[in-house]
């Protein structure tokens, strides 16, 4: 499966440019032969926490959804998008979508950790695990952004069959570790293919790292941008996690039970 993934400057609370740009990227990836496009973290809103919690109108997200769907619809291919959602209870969460060449929806994830005073102020942080769901037949889960820092987040999905892991981002510069040794760490360790979609510029006063990267699950760097706006690509090898895993066999090698009585 042909992978794409945007990495590009957001207008912040400039949502029909957005949208208009993942459209752009949409139909340049279908014509490439792509299956799925992954981009960043609140790309549609920009990544301005605050004035997203403030001037997000929570009755227009389902039309936005809508708008995205219909991106995905009209150029035959996947999406990961992130937005904020609203709970039945009032809550909001930075969430991200994952849909399937028709539009519909297949999975949907609300980010657990959140990274700074800024996204604390705006979001509350979730507690659902990973969830995994077949795309085109590959095993697929995802997390957002800080969460991937956290090996207990990308094992969890792996230990639930994850073979790909999507990650949008809002990484700023100056945290050049992440994606160039943690995020092919994280691969290695759970023995999946993780790809990471970054901003990059400046937005709202943030620099962003740009970075993204596309890492194997035995550590390899498939795919990775440098700070400018682009389109990358990687291919990804329906049984390279299974070779990974059978050459050595992390998971079912762990034991979770000797884990637990460390901690007591």
């Amino acid at each position: 499966m042909l992978l794409a993934l945007l990495q590009a400057r957001a207008d912040v609370m400039d949502a029909e440019a957005n949208c208009a740009a993942i459209d752009a990227a949409a139909e340049a990836a279908a014509a490439a032969g792509a299956e799925i496009l992954l981009t960043p973290e609140l790309f549609p809103t920009g990544y301005a926490p605050r004035r997203v919690r403030a001037e997000v109108d929570p009755a227009g997200l389902p039309e936005l959804h809508s708008k995205l769907a219909g991106i995905a619809r009209r150029h035959r291919i996947g999406l990961v998008y992130s937005l904020p959602r609203v709970t039945g209870q009032g809550e909001w969460h930075i969430s991200a979508t994952l849909l399937d060449s028709e539009g519909t929806n297949l999975l949907t994830y609300d980010k657990v950790h959140l990274f700074g005073p800024e996204e604390r102020a705006a979001f509350g942080p979730a507690a659902q695990p990973p969830a995994v769901v077949s795309l085109n037949g590959i095993p697929t889960s995802m997390v957002i952004c800080y969460d991937v820092e956290f090996p207990e987040s990308v094992r969890a999905a792996a230990v639930a069959g994850a073979e790909l892991l999507l990650v949008p981002t809002a990484l700023a510069h100056g945290y050049d570790d992440v994606p160039q040794v943690l995020l092919r760490a994280r691969a290695l360790e759970s023995q999946l293919t993780i790809a990471y979609a970054n901003h990059s510029g400046v937005e709202e006063g943030c620099r962003f790292l740009g970075g993204s990267v596309i890492a194997g699950p035995d550590g390899s760097l498939l795919a990775a941008a440098g700070e400018e706006p682009q389109l990358i690509y990687a291919k990804v090898d329906k049984d390279a996690a299974a070779r990974a895993r059978s050459d050595v066999p992390y998971l079912a090698e762990r034991r979770p039970d000797l884990y637990r009585s460390w901690d007591s």
